[in-house]
């Protein structure tokens, strides 16, 4: 059924302009299927990206002003041949925080390079910190079936049973990750069945559109665009976003069986006790973690808000040596954070 419906299979095909508007927080629609379709078009493809910070949401009600203007000249100039000079305005629009966007020239943005950060053991099991250069040892989680993205990032600085999680120290500098990240995970199960879940998250105070409600709460008035016909008027709810104040989110996520660590079209029974390698893609994003917050990488079982358990729930444990996060980053990747030795 998903092959069927997979166009980036064929979009070396593609000749007609595209402009792709796409939520950061949709959970529909993946933001790993915009970051594919958008990188399999040929080059001379003309493009433009919209990332907002919604949900599920049609750009009309999240940023009803700019996007009829600019959906208007996007067709006049691709549609009718008007040469309003919009393909040599910035590329990439992005919703840094709720109502407030900034633009890029292009997508990906110039400078942007894979870097790869493993995670090191810290002094409290479970916790550790991200490196430029391969560790040592293992840790473990266990999987209940129940876990949540909230229960998996909450008390980053204590031991979970149910996730393993790597950061870096304080940012001195914003790091902007644009793309698609990877992770390559060694895992050890207990059982002949386990699923994986990873996030990328940011840790610090941040006001961000609510992900509840798809981060829009629709108003009783009304503007009006276009013109009325009959039985169809051209006026339309206002919108306004629903915000959060947080001290910590989700930016980026991938979930993987641990049973496709061979092929993605054929699943395998595991060997309890035996160590699997699986690499699996993250979310497309594009995502700033400010100065003085920190990057963590998060890994653990059963996501429960979007993936099934598996038949059995293991105890996984992860070779620190083997496993990895491979980031795009723009510009220079900061300097990690360098672990004290225990004392």
């Amino acid at each position: 059924m998903w092959v069927q419906r997979d166009f980036v299979r064929n979009a070396s095909h593609v000749k007609a302009a595209v402009f792709s508007a796409n939520g950061a927080f949709d959970l529909n629609v993946k933001p790993i299927n915009w970051g594919q379709w958008l990188a399999a078009l040929p080059p001379s493809v003309p493009r433009k990206l919209w990332l907002s910070q919604t949900g599920h949401v049609d750009p009309f009600d999240s940023r009803r002003a700019e996007w009829v203007r600019t959906l208007n000249r996007w067709f006049d100039r691709w549609l009718l041949g008007v040469r309003n000079g919009i393909e040599n305005e910035p590329q990439v629009s992005v919703e840094r925080q709720p109502d407030v966007w900034t633009d890029t020239a292009t997508w990906p943005p110039s400078g942007t390079a894979v870097s790869t950060v493993y995670p090191l053991a810290g002094s409290v099991a479970g916790v550790g910190t991200l490196s430029s250069t391969p560790g040592t040892g293992s840790s473990s989680f266990t999987d209940n079936g129940s876990g949540t993205p909230a229960s998996f990032i909450a008390s980053p600085g204590s031991t979970s049973a149910r996730r393993v999680l790597y950061s870096t120290g304080t940012l001195t500098s914003d790091l902007r990750i644009a793309g698609i990240g990877k992770i390559t995970v060694a895992a050890t199960p207990s059982k002949p069945t386990a699923h994986l879940s990873a996030f990328l998250v940011d840790y610090g105070p941040s006001t961000i559109r609510s992900t509840t409600g798809e981060g829009i709460r629709t108003l009783t008035t009304e503007s009006c665009w276009g013109e009325d016909r009959p039985g169809d008027d051209a006026c339309y709810k206002d919108t306004v976003p629903t915000t959060s104040n947080v001290d910590a989110h989700v930016f980026s996520r991938g979930w993987a069986d641990l049973s496709n660590y061979a092929s993605l079209s054929e699943t395998r029974t595991l060997t309890p006790g035996t160590t699997y390698t699986m690499t699996f893609r993250l979310s497309t994003t594009d995502h700033i973690v400010p100065r003085g917050h920190r990057l963590a990488v998060v890994i653990a079982g059963t996501d429960s808000s979007m993936i099934p358990a598996p038949a059995q729930l293991p105890q996984v444990s992860i070779n620190l040596a083997r496993t990895s996060v491979q980031l795009p980053i723009v510009g220079t990747a900061p300097q990690p954070a360098i672990p004290r030795p225990d004392r």
